[in-house]
C-alpha cells in the first residue's frame, strides 16, 4: 500500500506525540512526592504534567484510531518506532540526558528499516 503525504504526516505526528508524553510523563515523575504519606503520592499525581501527558495520550489514541481506518495496521504499526527514536532525543535536548553513539547507530537501523517497510 502506499501512503499519502498526509497518512505519513499523521503517522509521524502520533509518534511524536507518544514521545512527547513520554517527557512530560519523566518531568511528572520527577516532582512526585514518595516520602510525604499517601496524600501527597496521590496530590502529586494530578500534576500539571502528568495530566497534560495523560492527554496527549488520548489525542494519539484517537488520531491513531482514525489514521487506522485507512492504513492496514502493519504498514502504519512501524511508524511507533519514531517514539522510540524521539524519546531519547527530546530528553537530551529538553532534560540534558546524555545519549551514546551506540544509540545513534541503532537509531540508523531502526530508521532504515522504517523505510524499507513503508517505501512503495
Amino acid at each position: 500500500m502506499r501512503l499519502t503525504l498526509g497518512q505519513i504526516a499523521g503517522l509521524s505526528l502520533v509518534a511524536l506525540t507518544l514521545g512527547a508524553g513520554q517527557l512530560l510523563f519523566k518531568l511528572a515523575a520527577s516532582r512526585l512526592v514518595v516520602d510525604g504519606g499517601l496524600s501527597d503520592l496521590l496530590a502529586s499525581f494530578l500534576s500539571f504534567h502528568l495530566l497534560l501527558a495523560l492527554c496527549l495520550y488520548g489525542v494519539a489514541t484517537l488520531a491513531w484510531i482514525y489514521l487506522l481506518h485507512g492504513v492496514p495496521l502493519t504498514v502504519a504499526y512501524p511508524f511507533v518506532a519514531l517514539a522510540l527514536a524521539s524519546v531519547p532525543i527530546l530528553s537530551w535536548f529538553f532534560l540534558g540526558e546524555t545519549i551514546s553513539l551506540k544509540y545513534f547507530a541503532g537509531l540508523t537501523l531502526i530508521l532504515g528499516g522504517l523505510y524499507i517497510i513503508v517505501r512503495p
